[in-house]
């Protein structure tokens, strides 16, 4: 992807969207203050962010629905480098919930001084560019990707949106921030979400009791999601993102890749990954 001023600017090496982003927009993430009891969600894009914008706010206040239903979600728990952020950052209570794509070397030195904390949220690499080819098709502030074997190029090149998926990863898996993250995958949320849940509430120190798991999950699955206009990013002027292409919410499963995938594609893009990860001393946890 060559980089267009008309889609992209960069930063630190990063290809960010100039819609939702802006070089005042960064330098204001680099330096906001951190709060003790702020949490953070990060994730490589299409990994989970929305998701997590639903459920934070709830597993935060007990399961109380009002955020959700009323509250846009890129409002109620914005972007730590988009341009939102400066504006609704003085409206956000504490607990402030946050989501972020950034990898762990750009975070702000505040979050390093701080105690807040951070979940981690990891999804099969196929399925993120599977997810992301789609996103480009109905998103016009992104590039065309070109066919699916090109985009997996780019990919794998570390020529797409913030950059190379083994990058983010590896940045936050060799963080030193000790219990103060969570690592989670998309793959148990889908299996397990109650589980997925129960993990941060208590990692969050939140100690729900079980019917209020069961609420915050039974809100948060997908078919709730789609339905949800303060979720499902049908506000979005379709100037912007047409859900006649593909929508926002497509399908929010695990393993679609295999739908998408030839045998030598899978082969040529796991090989690479793992290679990348290997180097760094960790394992490629999906076939």
């Amino acid at each position: 992807m060559s980089l267009s001023k008309e889609f992209y600017i960069e930063y630190e090496g990063l290809l960010l969207p100039t819609e939702t982003h802006s070089l005042a927009s960064v330098k204001f993430a680099q330096e906001f203050h951190f709060k003790d009891d702020d949490v953070i969600a990060v994730t490589y894009p299409k990994s989970g962010t929305t998701w997590m914008q639903e459920i934070l706010p709830l597993v935060l206040n007990g399961g109380d629905l009002t955020p959700v239903q009323s509250t846009v979600n890129w409002d109620r728990v914005p972007w730590l480098e988009e341009t939102r952020l400066a504006e609704v950052v003085d409206k956000m209570k504490s607990p402030r919930a946050m989501v972020s794509h950034f990898p762990y070397n750009l975070m702000p030195s505040s979050f390093h001084s701080s105690k807040a904390k951070v979940i981690y949220v990891m999804r099969n690499p196929k399925d993120i560019l599977v997810s992301s080819f789609y996103f480009h098709q109905m998103a016009a502030f992104l590039e065309n990707p070109g066919t699916f074997d090109e985009f997996i190029d780019k990919f794998l090149e570390g020529r797409v949106l913030f950059g190379k998926w083994t990058d983010h990863v590896k940045s936050w898996k060799l963080a030193k921030i000790a219990d103060r993250i969570l690592f989670l995958t998309y793959e148990e949320m889908v299996q397990d979400l109650p589980a997925a849940i129960r993990r941060m509430s208590d990692f969050l120190c939140r100690n729900h009791s079980e019917d209020a798991i069961q609420k915050i999950a039974e809100h948060c699955t997908f078919k709730s999601m789609k339905a949800n206009t303060m979720s499902n990013f049908s506000l979005v002027p379709k100037q912007y993102m047409d859900s006649d292409k593909s929508p926002f919410l497509r399908k929010g499963v695990a393993g679609d890749w295999k739908n998408h995938f030839n045998s030598e594609q899978d082969a040529r893009f796991t090989s690479v990954i793992q290679k990348e990860l290997e180097a760094a001393g960790l394992s490629f946890p999906y076939n």
